[in-house]
């Protein structure tokens, strides 16, 4: 009989990987001499390289938190000098986040580290493996946005 993979252990490996993935990134980042931020962070400078410029609605749906967790993580941003806010024209109570050139910097930097993270997790599988490991983690993860 063929053994079979141990399937109550596959919430306690993504979430090992998560961890291993984390240290990676800290690792990479300190070679580089650049902040080791948080995963929100990291999220939001991601999307800002990615749009020119969002609102603080939209970063909070991007990264899947409220309004004011939003908030306070683009201010620590605006702080380190990552990100810079501008007003609205037509609306002054919608204030538009953008990167700043240290921001395009560090997401620069991160993309590359990104593509190294990549490489390592997906070493030794063939690009069909790759694409069925997607799948199934997507099929996972939407099994947590379904109510």
């Amino acid at each position: 009989m063929k053994n079979l993979v141990d399937t109550s252990k596959t919430l306690s490996l993504i979430s090992h990987i998560h961890s291993r993935a984390n240290d990676y990134l800290r690792d990479e980042l300190k070679k580089k001499g650049l902040p080791d931020l948080s995963s929100s962070h990291g999220f939001i400078l991601y999307n800002l390289s990615q749009n020119e410029k969002l609102t603080m609605g939209e970063i909070a749906e991007k990264i899947n938190r409220d309004k004011s967790t939003a908030t306070i993580l683009v201010q620590k941003l605006i702080h380190l000098g990552f990100v810079k806010t501008e007003c609205c024209t037509e609306d002054s109570r919608v204030k538009f986040v953008r990167l700043s050139e240290k921001g395009r910097h560090f997401t620069d930097a991160t993309a590359e580290i990104s593509a190294g993270l990549l490489t390592r997790c997906y070493r030794g599988f063939s690009a069909a493996e790759a694409e069925s490991l997607t799948q199934a983690l997507l099929k996972v993860a939407s099994n947590f946005d379904a109510p």
